[in-house]
C-alpha cells in the first residue's frame, strides 16, 4: 500500500524558498502570483494492507520524523 505524506510550512511561518520561487516566477513574466509556499512530498511503500492502519503508521512516521510539527503541518493520503 502506498502512503503519500505532504508536508508544508504552517501559516505564519516564514518560507524563504516559497518567496524565492514567487520572485523567480515573476521574473519569468508570470503575473498575478500571490503567496507561494514550498513544501515536500514523501511517498512510502508500506507492507500494511489495511488502509486505516497504513494511514495511522504514516501519520506516526510524519509526527516522529518526516515533519517538524512545531513549524510544519502534514497530510497523509493512502492509495
Amino acid at each position: 500500500m502506498k502512503a503519500r505524506v505532504t508536508v508544508m510550512p504552517k501559516s505564519g511561518v516564514l518560507d524563504p524558498q516559497g518567496k524565492a520561487i514567487g520572485h523567480a516566477l515573476e521574473g519569468l513574466g508570470f503575473a498575478g502570483i500571490g503567496e507561494v509556499r514550498a513544501g515536500k512530498v514523501i511517498e512510502l511503500e508500506l507492507a500494511e494492507t489495511d488502509p486505516a492502519r497504513a494511514k495511522q503508521l504514516a501519520e506516526e512516521m510524519a509526527r516522529r520524523l518526516l515533519a517538524n510539527t512545531v513549524i510544519e503541518s502534514f497530510r497523509v493520503d493512502i492509495a
